[in-house]
């Protein structure tokens, strides 16, 4: 009688009936979803890659620009120090007396330090500039990066 029980019992199950045709239709629109955000994390991407080559061409360009700048700086501060050295050198050949010669040496030696302090000063400005004009075009797509990020 159990063996009755047993097979009227499997008789009377249904099992759910599998549709191909829903499956499918699943299935492509879950590798549809997929391919549409592919595309969007690709567009994203490529976006973010163009950005940056442009931030670090113009960074390049700044770079080149600045590093004329202060190379013109640096020869035009040499150019001054070799000629007040070569007067004072010509008034030390004119002198006519040792204390004569201590004389121009104090005044070479003070209009130097003056000069230094001054050069230095200068290239302080101008490397200061530097760092903020090379570093600019970084920081901003950096900065849109983050609002990016936060957007998102």
């Amino acid at each position: 009688m159990s063996k009755t029980k047993t097979a009227d019992t499997i008789e009377n199950v249904e099992f759910p009936s599998f549709d191909a045709s829903k499956a499918t239709d699943q299935i492509r629109a879950f590798a549809e979803k997929g391919v549409e955000q592919s595309k969007e994390a690709y567009a994203k991407l490529k976006t973010g890659a163009e950005e940056t080559q442009k931030a670090l061409e113009s960074t390049y360009e700044t770079a080149k620009t600045v590093s004329s700048d202060l190379s013109l700086k640096t020869i035009a501060a040499l150019r001054a120090n070799a000629e007040a050295g070569f007067s004072h050198l010509e008034a030390l050949i004119g002198a006519k007396s040792l204390s004569e010669v201590v004389e121009l040496q104090t005044a070479f030696l003070r209009k130097r330090v003056e000069l230094t302090v001054e050069q230095a000063k200068d290239f302080q400005a101008v490397a200061s500039k530097a760092a903020e004009e090379v570093s600019k075009p970084i920081k901003t797509a950096f900065e849109k990066a983050i609002k990016d990020i936060k957007a998102a």
